[in-house]
């Protein structure tokens, strides 16, 4: 019986306590067996100053997940060809893991609401189970998505805190530790960055 694991793609930069708790959730109150953290890679395209390099946002999802069996950190994208689509991360490990894992995606409802326009959404809707998470938002999902077989709302928590906020806070010298797991406020206050 193939392991169900759920992946968990953004750019974690940084990864906080929003990010782990929404993942810990699926894994404890849904049938996946695993969360992935799929780190995505800074796009060649779109050079942003404030996106740390690959190695270290990994590094710290890494860090983070080490107390945590069963959520593992993932780089899984960082050697596909870019720019990269999620269709593409998919067949990629369907091709690596697939007698393995049965892999899902795990996305806020506010990226359900944009699917439609995802290259290929419809193999990855035809191939893949999606967990979709709460966000505070008007709730306007496109109809096709609302009872769709492949769609599962699962009821976690909601967490309205984004890495832009951490990051402008941390560049404004404001205490922000309690947002954070301990090991990733240690390694962006030893690496001095968001500064």
């Amino acid at each position: 019986m193939s392991k169900k694991v759920g992946l968990y793609f953004g750019t974690f930069n940084p990864i906080h306590i929003g990010h782990l708790t929404i993942a810990n959730h699926m894994v404890e109150f849904s049938n996946l067996d695993e969360v992935w953290f799929v780190v995505t890679p800074q796009s060649p395209f779109k050079v942003k100053s404030s996106l740390l390099d690959n190695h270290h946002r990994y590094q710290m999802v890494y860090d983070v997940v080490a107390e945590y069996p069963k959520l593992k950190p993932s780089n899984i994208e960082f050697n596909l060809p870019q720019p990269n689509y999620t269709v593409n991360t998919l067949v990629h490990l369907e091709e690596k893991y697939g007698d393995t894992y049965n892999f899902s995606l795990i996305m806020g409802e506010d990226n359900l609401k944009g699917l439609h326009k995802w290259k290929n959404y419809e193999v990855i809707l035809e191939n893949h189970m999606i967990y979709v998470y709460p966000r505070i938002s008007d709730n306007l999902i496109p109809e096709q998505f609302k009872n769709h077989e492949k769609v599962a709302y699962v009821a976690a928590p909601i967490m309205e805190i984004s890495s832009t906020f951490i990051r402008k806070s941390i560049k404004a010298g404001k205490n922000i530790k309690p947002l954070l797991p301990a090991t990733v406020w240690k390694y962006i206050d030893e690496m001095n960055f968001y500064k």
